[in-house]
């Protein structure tokens, strides 16, 4: 085989090593989720607790104690988790027994 042929035939087979290698070298994994605080500006406008039986029933009448985030379509936990990620504050960790005004009822 002449060396020009066997030149071409290496770099093709090459040419795709480093785009591989970029891609693992710069694949990242997600930040792991972070726990939300009740001075969180979004959990302040929706008015979010982590303990539903301290709630401003004034502020918010419509809540009621038995509405927590364990009841709520939004809170996605890991099962035996007392803390999981919810929809309405992009993924962040609420505690199970928290409450805020999007509150919905699982189905």
């Amino acid at each position: 085989m002449n060396t020009r042929r066997r030149f071409l035939t290496r770099l093709v087979a090459s040419a795709g090593v480093p785009a591989l290698l970029c891609g693992r070298a710069f694949a990242q994994t997600p930040p792991p989720p972070v726990k939300l605080e009740e001075s969180d500006p979004v959990a302040t406008a929706l008015g979010y607790k982590e303990d539903t039986t301290k709630v401003d029933a004034v502020k918010y009448p419509m809540h009621k104690s038995e509405q927590k985030c364990l009841n709520c379509a939004l809170y996605q936990p890991k099962a035996g988790e007392k803390t999981g990620p919810c929809a309405a504050f992009g993924g962040k960790l609420v505690t199970e027994a928290g409450w805020c005004s999007v509150y919905a009822k699982k189905p």
